[in-house]
């Protein structure tokens, strides 16, 4: 199935495993690129000596296209650009807005660029500052996220810019690839989907929590970092809601600590972070300490199997998915429905 993006990006299917901390390392990466998808290393959580040691790691697994995702309003975010630039990474994508400067030097370097957003005016932006694509997540996707559900969003953007576009947020199987592909987009990417297989490195535990999960059962909350954020509603979060903001705020600055040993930045680089965040996400300080303790909520269940200390990110689609196949199954069996649901749709059946 050749569209846009597997044009753009050198892989087989139209299809995206996105960049999810603590979650897409190395063996999910290689897993998703050996089955013709677009793997995506999540960098946020990594040390700069742990991010190329990651990058040589999937090398070292696959010989396909992978990318890696970087967070714009990191202090060392040049740093990383250049380890992208020396390594040989063939996508760099963004979960926030990156400046004209960064898509400028990686474009030089031959790297494709695919940031990712969540409102038309954010995809004009990046559009017109040269991205090669645009993933666009709706409000049914995982994570932090915005108001508009996808199916709104994703004709708004597709009709707004002249580059690819990647619809995100509620695609799980090949009748979403279709509807994508008929919405203009040129694929889908998916998180929640790739977190739920057998190449996931996810604690079983809570793996079988997400599997538990009803559609009703995925919620928003702004209780952890301060903005909307997608995940599964467990008692954790429940007593998150219900903490005063006191108690929040001496919880975030514990985290944050831990954080910062865990990744190893000091308080000067993390003290820039925040500035940053504060700048370009308008956020407050209260707001930036909270999210500077969001990872290590993320790392107690993803990493610790914590389903009783930690946050669960995820899409509504958990609500829907019952098994886990290796990420071969998994992409064969999307492109394969796709494909039939677009050759039924052409044939009048």
């Amino acid at each position: 199935m050749r569209t846009a993006l597997t044009e753009l990006t050198g892989v087989r299917h139209p299809v995206v495993q996105t960049g999810m901390g603590w979650v897409a390392g190395p063996r999910l990466v290689s897993a998703s690129a050996d089955a013709g998808a677009l793997g995506i290393l999540a960098s946020a959580t990594m040390t700069l000596d742990q991010l190329r040691d990651a990058v040589r790691e999937v090398r070292s697994r696959t010989d396909r296209p992978f990318g890696v995702n970087l967070r714009a309003d990191a202090g060392d975010a040049a740093e990383r650009v250049s380890l992208i630039i020396e390594e040989g990474v063939r996508v760099a994508s963004f979960a926030l807005a990156p400046s004209r400067e960064l898509i400028a030097r990686l474009k030089d370097a031959g790297v494709v660029v695919i940031p990712s957003v969540g409102a038309r005016r954010h995809a004009e932006k990046v559009a017109a500052w040269g991205a090669d694509a645009v993933v666009v997540q709706g409000a049914e996707g995982g994570g932090h996220t915005g108001r508009v559900a996808t199916t709104v969003l994703l004709p708004q953007v597709v009709d707004a810019v002249g580059i690819p576009v990647i619809a995100a947020g509620g695609f799980h199987d090949g009748r979403g690839l279709a509807a994508a592909l008929a919405f203009g987009a040129a694929g889908i990417a998916m998180g929640t989907r790739f977190l739920l297989t057998s190449d996931s490195p996810v604690p079983a535990a809570v793996k079988a929590a997400y599997l538990a999960a009803s559609v009703t059962d995925v919620t928003v909350t702004t209780k952890v970092d301060g903005l909307p954020h997608r995940m599964l509603r467990t008692p954790f979060v429940t007593a998150l809601e219900r903490s005063g903001r006191t108690a929040g705020l001496v919880r975030a600055a514990r985290h944050a600590f831990a954080f910062r040993e865990v990744s190893g930045l000091g308080p000067v680089r993390m003290l820039r972070e925040g500035v940053a965040m504060r700048r370009d996400a308008e956020l407050t300080w209260s707001q930036v300490l909270l999210a500077a303790s969001t990872p290590m909520l993320l790392r107690a269940a993803m990493v610790d199997g914590r389903t009783d200390a930690g946050v669960m990110a995820s899409g509504q689609v958990a609500g829907v998915i019952d098994d886990l196949p290796s990420c071969g199954e998994l992409v064969e069996r999307v492109v394969s429905e796709a494909s039939e649901v677009l050759a039924s749709l052409g044939s009048g059946r």
